[in-house]
């Protein structure tokens, strides 16, 4: 949420929304009410408390659909997918059966890149998350396995595709054990639209973070360390590099 820094009256989404807590974390950086906030879910029941939920944190106005993001999401005008100044994502980990057979015929185009393999969608979600990012300045911040980083494939030439059109703004590796039902590492991935640098920040932030009784969890000093090593762009030995 922090690294996305949303601004008063921009447009914010997440496309696999859960009950709400990264978007409601999302709205709250901007500090006033002035934002416009969007996201979608499969899971009915998941729906309905991320509704509640927004109700409950005071985010007014919250347009929150019901539906299955990959194969029919329901954030469109017209005939065409929205646009949202910031798209954040915590999305399920190498989904299996997400659909890939339909991505070809996609009405959206989304998968002009190519088609992410059938049992993990990782791809499949990151790059619906940039093509509804607006094309100035829209940021993306998704949450994935390390294996999105260097599986070869499909995969592999997407993400090439990814650099070679300079969207891929920042990575940070995150401690094992973060996430509540997975002990894997995870990463954070940041895609900025109409960036003026090539270069490419990468953190890696995995090895500070306070070690609780069943799970790790980054302390306030971690996180404004990852947020402004990446806002400064600067090499740190032994933690970040600025790569060509």
């Amino acid at each position: 949420a922090r690294l996305m820094d949303p601004k008063p009256g921009e447009t914010m989404c997440e496309p696999a929304c859960g009950s709400g807590a990264l978007l409601i974390h999302v709205a709250k950086q901007v500090g006033s009410k002035d934002y416009f906030v969007y996201g979608q879910e499969v899971n009915g029941g998941t729906w309905a408390l991320c509704r509640m939920n927004m109700f409950l944190h005071g985010v007014d106005g919250a347009r929150i659909e019901w539906g299955d993001t990959l194969n029919s999401p329901k954030l469109v005008e017209g005939d065409r997918l929205m646009k949202f100044a910031v798209v954040v994502a915590n999305p399920p980990f190498s989904l299996d059966k997400w659909g890939a057979e339909k991505a070809p015929s996609d009405p959206f185009n989304r998968f002009h890149r190519g088609t992410p393999p059938k049992s993990k969608a990782d791809y499949a979600f990151i790059t619906h998350m940039i093509e509804t990012a607006a094309a100035d300045g829209g940021r993306v911040g998704v949450i994935v396995p390390h294996g999105v980083l260097f599986r070869g494939g499909a995969e592999g030439k997407i993400r090439t595709q990814f650099i070679e059109e300079n969207l891929l703004d920042a990575v940070v590796g995150l401690p094992a054990n973060l996430f509540f039902g997975t002990g894997i590492p995870a990463a954070i991935l940041v895609f900025r639209k109409g960036r003026k640098s090539t270069d490419v920040m990468l953190v890696d932030a995995s090895r500070e973070y306070e070690d609780a009784k069943n799970q790790s969890r980054l302390r306030e000093q971690d996180i404004e360390k990852i947020v402004a090593t990446v806002r400064a762009g600067k090499t740190v030995e032994k933690y970040a590099h600025r790569a060509t």
